[in-house]
């Protein structure tokens, strides 16, 4: 299973942003007591991505372990203030290149790829494209043409997917256990500190106040909001489980 790529525009303290890969590699060092004999110690590398096929990875591409969207504003660290993208999963071959429909969903072959803004590359796909995808409406491939991303206004665009065969243990809710599927945005650098801190320790209810709306309102969320589910009572097989949505 896969999903289209999901486009963010992280703009970090400004609109204007650069990427940059965070790696790792190895260096050669001599041991001070032999020189003949060499250990591989590790060192961190930082490089800016400067355009746009430099910031494209395809799905079988190695990626730099962090994927850093940086500004020019620094926190009191002198570190540039930014976010970081982690993708949890990614999908499966799709489409062999050589087919002919291959262009109606290239955009399932990037991991993940970075773009400069443009108002007129608002979505990866369309819903034309299924009409007649041999000859597609949009081509996400066509978003990437080399163009400058360093203090740019950037998008992001990330592929995330698993492959789910179903099986028995899939009766009556299939398994959520082991399948992740998503991305993260994390801040690095941004704050001057953990933010959490500053957060409240604890809530504590009494027994006779959880459902009480007045002292817990999210009990009654879903009747005051639109976008609250209201997930009816399920039973299946004697089972029987009311879902409170919290």
């Amino acid at each position: 299973m896969s999903s289209p790529l999901q486009s963010a525009d992280p703009s970090q303290a400004g609109l204007n942003n650069s990427l940059v890969a965070h790696d790792m590699e190895f260096q050669d060092v001599t041991v001070p007591w032999n020189p003949n004999w060499k250990l591989q110690q590790t060192k961190l590398t930082k490089k800016v991505l400067k355009s746009e096929n430099s910031a494209a990875f395809k799905l079988h591409d190695p990626m730099p372990r962090y994927i850093q969207f940086a500004s020019k504003n620094k926190n009191k660290w002198d570190h540039e203030r930014s976010y970081r993208i982690q993708v949890v999963s990614f999908a499966g071959d799709y489409l062999p290149e050589k087919s002919g429909i291959h262009n109606s969903m290239n955009w399932a072959k990037y991991k993940l790829a970075v773009t400069k803004y443009k108002d007129e590359e608002q979505r990866s796909s369309s819903t034309f494209n299924q009409n007649d995808p041999w000859s597609p409406s949009v081509q996400f491939s066509n978003f990437i043409d080399d163009e400058n991303i360093k203090d740019e206004d950037l998008v992001a665009w990330i592929t995330t997917g698993f492959l789910h065969i179903p099986h028995a243990e899939d009766i009556p809710n299939t398994v959520t256990a082991g399948n992740a599927v998503g991305f993260y945005l994390r801040p690095y650098n941004y704050f001057n500190e953990d933010p959490s801190v500053h957060s409240e320790d604890a809530v504590y209810f009494l027994p006779h106040e959880v459902d009480s709306c007045d002292v817990n309102p999210l009990v009654c969320l879903s009747e005051s909001v639109s976008c609250a589910p209201k997930v009816p009572a399920f039973t299946y097989n004697g089972f029987e489980n009311t879902y409170i949505v919290l």
